[in-house]
């Protein structure tokens, strides 16, 4: 668990004004595209395809061993390069390099927040158009109904899409910490992701998106009203998986509330 002296070191990190640029480039060098720098340049160049990192917004993050990467606050995620990435230490919230001219990702502390309440060693955010709308129907009021949507919820069932989704979003244990179950969702159940409210700064969005992942024990993602998805997986597959299973779960959603269709 990460100490309070812990947690201040990384909210100094957060903030680069003070502190010295660091290239460790032995950190982001390799010819694997698996690596971690390698993988988020060419998963943010898909993502910017599907319309989910648009105009710099959105963001990704790899946790690999005790090492966090991330990529920087500001750039155009579809020509972002591995030696763009910084790197932090896990535990110390130090960063071990930092690009210079470059700033962190504002969603650093969110990240965190999945790595370390839920075990993930991957984080996605994006600005998803269909994210956003469902966030709008619901704050609306057009779907609620029993067990179903509300203003702090997107609901749905009977999809087969739902069976991409786990419960938790990691583990292999029949009951996990925290008394989520372990597997994924089935056709018959109803997948519940919370939502919360947007704030001025990315940042400020770190308590809320916590009390959200502690309250909702089975939820592998949080929803930001009129903003966008925070996802994560035990592994970047995982991760990447459900975001896909998600956006396809918004899409779908707004379509069947065109033609007055429920949701649950």
């Amino acid at each position: 668990m990460i100490d309070q002296q812990s947690s201040n070191k990384r909210r100094k990190a957060d903030h680069p004004n003070g502190s010295e640029s660091t290239n460790d480039d032995s950190l982001i060098t390799s010819t694997d595209p698996s690596h971690p720098a390698n993988y988020i340049s060419s998963l943010c160049r898909q993502f910017y395809t599907h319309g989910w990192v648009t105009g710099t917004g959105g963001g990704l993050s790899i946790r690999h061993e005790n090492h966090v990467y991330l990529a920087p606050s500001g750039v155009q995620k579809e020509l972002m390069k591995p030696e763009d990435m910084f790197v932090m230490d896990f535990e110390s919230g130090e960063y071990l390099r930092r690009p210079k001219a470059l700033k962190p990702s504002a969603c650093t502390p969110l990240f965190l927040a999945a790595f370390t309440k839920r075990g993930a060693t991957c984080c996605i955010h994006t600005h998803s158009q269909w994210a956003v709308l469902v966030t709008l129907i619901c704050e609306a009021g057009f779907q609620n109904q029993p067990d179903g949507p509300s203003k702090g919820c997107f609901a749905i069932r009977e999809i087969e899409q739902i069976k991409g989704i786990s419960r938790g979003g990691v583990g292999s244990q029949v009951i996990l910490e925290g008394g989520r179950k372990a597997g994924n969702l089935g056709y018959f159940d109803t997948m519940k992701i919370p939502i919360i409210e947007n704030t001025a700064h990315e940042e400020d969005l770190k308590d809320t998106l916590q009390k959200a992942i502690e309250e909702w024990p089975e939820t592998c993602a949080v929803l930001v009203r009129r903003h966008g998805l925070y996802v994560w997986g035990k592994d970047v597959a995982q991760a990447k998986t459900q975001c896909e299973s998600l956006d396809y779960l918004f899409q779908l959603a707004v379509e069947m509330h065109k033609m007055g269709l429920k949701w649950v």
